[in-house]
């Protein structure tokens, strides 16, 4: 009685079953990783209150908190990062993380404070931050009255706003606005010329 040779298992049956344990591995190791991505935080800078455009960044407006960010944890500011002679780029709303994009360098900064007059008073809802224009109405020489009113500097932030009590105000009011260095000359002519000046939010009419 002859006996029959045993079948080899074949080539590719083993390849087969080796890629499969290697697919396996390779799926309980990626989930491994997202999860320890995930539970692994960063201290980074966010804002305890509205900054504006051109304000200097100082550590008493800000609050440390730990985040999850991931691959973008380098494009915030952790709290080692914040130097001085840093200013805002743009306005940071309250609790608003602080990017690296967002700062400055006050030498190399536009923009500088300008404190003006507004003679019509300001809307309950300008605040910091506010995006605005600042308008002008010149004094006529040959009659002392008012000129049509016209847009002064188009691109201002509002930076401070000195005893404002948040009501639509019937007397003039003082306002601290971010204005673009090439606009300075300008705007401090008009003063010293006795316009009119007013504060009017983007999107308002004059």
């Amino acid at each position: 009685m002859t006996t029959r040779p045993r079948a080899r298992r074949a080539f590719w049956g083993d390849i087969r079953f080796l890629i499969g344990i290697a697919l396996v591995i390779l799926s309980i190791l990626g989930v491994w990783l997202l999860v320890s991505s995930a539970r692994e935080t960063t201290p980074v800078l966010q804002a305890d209150r509205t900054i504006a455009q051109g304000e200097a960044l100082v550590s008493d407006d800000f609050r440390v908190v730990e985040v999850s960010l991931g691959a973008v944890a380098d494009d915030y500011l952790a709290p080692q990062d914040l130097v001085s002679g840093m200013i805002a780029a743009r306005t940071l709303e309250d609790g608003e993380l602080l990017p690296s994009t967002a700062t400055a360098d006050a030498q190399s900064s536009r923009t500088t404070n300008v404190v003006v007059e507004s003679s019509v008073g300001l809307p309950a809802h300008v605040g910091v931050g506010t995006p605005v224009e600042l308008w002008y109405s010149p004094l006529r020489e040959d009659d002392g009255e008012f000129d049509a009113p016209r847009i002064l500097a188009g691109d201002v932030v509002v930076a401070s706003i000195p005893e404002a009590d948040g009501m639509l105000a019937q007397q003039s009011a003082a306002v601290e606005l971010v204005i673009d260095r090439a606009e300075v000359a300008d705007v401090l002519a008009a003063i010293t010329g006795g316009a009119a000046l007013s504060i009017v939010p983007l999107g308002s009419g004059s």
